[in-house]
């Protein structure tokens, strides 16, 4: 007879294998065939809500690793708020205007100059729409469960008329304004651009020292004496009107070569260092108050500087500040106290205008040094030196950006300052320093400028009177607002402005009944910033404020940020209650990924060698709140943890072939052993529920792995095949090891389905007796506190792991030593510990669990370990030809020599 025939073997059709890049395509097709998506919120009708509001990525290119940690991290919060008692449907957005797409056009040969406005936007709306579907398809294949049938995109008529209905509102309340003020200028984009769209590089910079001459000294300085400032931007020179100083700083003379230089007093033996003076005197202490109102000769034109007080003056430099009002946000605001003209001789493109004679024409960088020969050759250059600083910069072109007043329209954030920040205090951040970033920059920042000289946006609904008057009332913003849902954003450039204004429309600065419109565009940080509005209000399962927003660490000077001043200002309150923050994607060495350093790895690729759920699992694995490295060498390894899962499950399933859930075995009557694995199950759901409510997956992944290796694996698994394959089918023990199983791959598929989707659906199809059609229909069960009983349970058992540690590592030895082969040809002589021999006194089937034939208890034995004296020998007899166990009993039964009691009695 052939005994094996005889076992109960694992049997089971979740393969071995993954082969995801080819399964998971056709399980997605399956969850669209079966509209999963909206079957979860059907089957989560009447829950509560968790709203997770998804920040709209820009629809330009493929999408890059930042974007798949993104949106792996958002589906996995979605998909385990649905399986834990919430309807938490999920909305994705596109971020679909500005420059980015103009550009894209352009170097794909649109020419712009031949179209209209209204055709140029066309064209960038079919461009947008084209990476939206692009980009959608990719975020698809990452297994995301959200409704991509119906997501929100910023160029849509309703989101348009959503947000100018939010710009209505603001202006209502008195926080749109116009006024012409320095702003982040980029020539390279001629464009104004937002706080939010600067980054910061290294650039080389002519450092220069002036002197500017005192014209009237005010009976305290003569005509020999100079005014010392500093500057990186001689540039701006044509447009000083003004030398700040402060009030708190004492100031003294610099006598050299007959002249005298005023400077701060504790800057002397720097200034004099680094002008090579050695040969000086010093004279004289001021305070700064006694210059006010002075003047001096600008040191290239035929006019003075007048000297200001200034509270952004500080002892750096010289302690004199060249003051432009035309460049500069401190120089317009000092500039206005003391009633300076706002001088700004420098045009869109960064060319020097005819209000800066003798410069005019000359781009502004290439002025630097006309300037300073200039300077020079009057007399006024102490000295030049070039140096590397950190530059603003445009975040889009990568070039660097000005201070330039012009005409722009504004969000007044200091009308509303202290209602943000505290809200800002209101919310729960996550790490706990983004409170601390945020709130520092809302309390730091300026106004908001709001307006951008481009095509491709959403256009500023500000009309014009006859004589200039700027019309903005409810009435115009409803009209706008209606014709913009409508016929989308574009009807704004195919009418004239007459022909979009309300029926009837008059205006008394319009006697002749003609107007203009507004052709700036909204900044579009304000077009995503306006989606609590556009979304959140609009859509009938959203609510405002959202449970969570989450996105990349830059987003606290971006989306984090512009929903908050659109929403205070808006409401008064802040539009999310938490916000979750993640690092960024870097290559293996720590380094930026970039295509120039062809150190980018593409998610699709990705995807193709590896499938979506190594991504994913990699996603869940590292520490994201921080910044993250990226390599092939990760991939491999959580591969290797996924591999590891995945036969786990597999075994799980294998064992529960011809188990139903009818045949379960409650939990008291089964052996210590099982419930103590029982045990460990719903202190695994425990801990790791609160992982998943804590945003800690990385603590998801540890548990989960650390749990199929070590207490599967290593120990139920492998001391219970004596049992699954050996006894009889229904066999009491059998049928508790069986209920254990079941319920572990039942729990271990729903903790793992977050995050492993497809792995965890395909699982379930094998799961005996489920009745849902997806893993995603069903909930986690909820789980009660450990009794008294369970955690003496698990203590006791914990010590007994303790023990059988100590047994392994003797039989290892054994084996090293050729004394036997498979632990089952062991025999332990035990001479345990007191405590150790009361804990197995309480104990049965100690060999079993210890995988040996023979257990002996002796007074002593041979090696010493922690837990107990141990002997390990060869075992007595002879091994079964269908157990293995060696035994002394073989050949009792007539009818199986080879069998032991125990098997014998199974057959017969």
């Amino acid at each position: 007879m052939n005994y094996k025939d005889t076992l109960l073997m694992p049997n089971t059709e979740f393969a071995m294998r993954g082969n995801l890049p080819k399964r998971e395509p056709a399980m997605q097709t399956e969850w669209e065939d079966m509209d999963l998506y909206n079957k979860v919120q059907e089957k989560n009708a009447g829950k509560p809500q968790y709203i997770l509001h998804d920040g709209p990525p820009y629809a330009n290119g493929d999408i890059h690793m930042g974007h798949a940690m993104n949106k792996v991290l958002k589906d996995i919060i979605v998909r385990f708020k649905g399986m834990n008692g919430y309807q938490s449907p999920m909305i994705p957005g596109w971020d679909t205007h500005g420059l980015p797409i103009e550009n894209a056009l352009q170097k794909a040969g649109v020419n712009r100059k031949e179209m209209t406005v209204a055709e140029f936007r066309e064209k960038c709306a079919e461009y947008a729409m084209e990476q939206v579907n692009s980009q959608r398809e990719q975020f698809k294949r990452l297994g995301l469960l959200a409704d991509f049938e119906n997501p929100y995109i910023t160029l849509l008529p309703e989101y348009e008329a959503a947000q100018i209905r939010l710009f209505g509102s603001m202006a209502e309340k008195g926080y749109i304004y116009k006024g012409k003020k320095p702003v982040y200028w980029s020539p390279s984009s001629e464009s104004a651009l937002a706080e939010a769209e600067i980054e910061y590089y290294d650039k080389k910079s002519p450092a220069i020292y002036v002197a500017f001459r005192v014209v009237d000294g005010k009976d305290t300085l003569t005509s020999d004496d100079h005014f010392v400032i500093w500057t990186t931007t001689p540039w701006t020179i044509p447009a000083n009107l003004g030398i700040a100083v402060s009030d708190e700083l004492t100031y003294t003379r610099i006598e050299h070569e007959g002249k005298g230089y005023i400077v701060a007093e504790t800057l002397v033996e720097e200034v004099t260092a680094a002008l090579g003076w050695t040969d000086y005197t010093v004279s004289g202490s001021w305070n700064g108050r006694d210059f006010e109102y002075m003047t001096a000769q600008h040191p290239l034109y035929d006019r003075t500087s007048l000297v200001i007080l200034g509270d952004h003056v500080t002892a750096d430099a010289t302690g004199l500040v060249h003051t432009a009002p035309g460049h500069g946000e401190d120089d317009y605001r000092v500039g206005q106290a003391y009633g300076l003209d706002v001088l700004c001789p420098v045009d869109d493109r960064g060319y020097m205008t005819d209000e800066a004679p003798g410069f005019e024409g000359l781009f502004y960088e290439d002025a630097n040094k006309q300037i300073g020969m200039k300077l020079e050759e009057n007399g006024y250059l102490l000295n030049l030196k070039f140096i590397k600083h950190s530059y603003p910069h445009d975040w889009r072109t990568k070039k660097p950006v000005i201070f330039r007043a012009t005409p722009q329209w504004f969000a007044s954030i200091k009308d509303f300052r202290e209602d943000m920040l505290r809200e800002i205090e209101e919310v729960n951040w996550v790490p706990e320093w983004g409170m601390t970033r945020l709130y520092n920059m809302v309390r730091d920042r300026g106004d908001w400028v709001i307006s951008r000289q481009r095509a491709w946006g959403v256009p500023i609904p500000i009309f014009y009177a006859e004589d200039g008057t700027e019309i903005i009332t409810n009435e115009t913003i409803d009209h706008i607002a209606n014709l913009f849902r409508e016929h989308g954003s574009n009807v704004w450039y195919e009418r004239e402005a007459k022909d979009l204004l309300p029926a009837g429309f008059t205006h008394p600065n319009s006697p002749n009944g003609e107007f203009r419109k507004e052709l700036d565009i909204m900044d579009v940080w304000f077009d995503s910033g306006s989606s609590h509005a556009g979304v959140l209000e609009e859509r009938e399962n959203l609510r405002r404020p959202a449970d969570l927003y989450l996105e990349g660490s830059d987003q606290y000077r971006g989306w984090f940020n512009s929903s908050l001043s659109t929403a205070v200002a808006t409401t008064g309150k802040a539009p999310y209650r938490n916000v979750l923050s993640h690092g960024f994607v870097l290559d293996g060495d720590g380094r930026k990924m970039s295509k120039s350093l062809g150190n980018t790895i593409a998610p699709n690729d990705l995807v193709k060698q590896y499938g979506a759920e190594i991504v994913r699992l990699w996603v869940a694995s590292v520490d994201y709140q921080s910044d993250v490295r990226a390599s092939h060498d990760n991939f491999k390894q959580v591969s290797e943890v996924y591999r590891k899962m995945r036969n786990t499950i597999r075994f799980l399933l294998g064992n529960l072939n011809g188990f139903e859930p009818s045949m379960r075995v409650a939990f008291d009557d089964m052996p210590e052993a099982d419930r103590f694995m029982a045990t460990k199950l719903k202190q695994l759901q425990t801990k790791v529920v609160k992982a998943y409510d804590e945003f800690d997956f990385m603590a998801v992944y540890h548990l989960v792995h650390n749990f199929c290796v070590n207490e599967l694996s290593s120990f139920y698994l492998d001391f219970t095949k004596d049992i699954l394959y050996i006894e009889r089918e229904d066999d009491l023990r059998r049928r508790a090891v069986q209920t254990v199983m079941y319920d572990a791959v039942v729990l271990l598929t729903k903790l793992l389905a977050p995050i492993l989707p497809h792995t965890a659906d395909e699982a379930w199809k094998e799961v005996p007796g489920k009745s849902e059609a997806s893993i995603f229909l069903t909930d986690l069960e909820e789980v009660a506190t450990l009794t008294a009983d369970e955690q003496a349970l698990l203590e006791k058992w914990s010590k007994f792991l303790v023990f059988r540690d100590d047994v392994l590592k003797a039989i290892e030895i054994a084996r090293g030593e050729k004394l036997i082969g498979k632990p089952l040809e062991a025999k332990l002589i035990l001479a345990p510990k007191a405590e150790t021999a009361d804990l197995l006194n309480t104990i049965d089937n100690v060999s079993q669990l210890l995988q040996v034939s023979q257990v002996e208890w002796a007074e002593t034995a041979d090696v010493d370990y922690a837990t107990t004296k141990i002997t390990v020998m060869k075992a007595d007899g002879a091994a079964c030809a269908r157990c293995w166990t060696y035994s002394t009993e073989l050949g009792q039964n007539e009818e199986h020599p080879e069998l032991c009691p125990r098997c014998a009695s199974v057959i017969g």
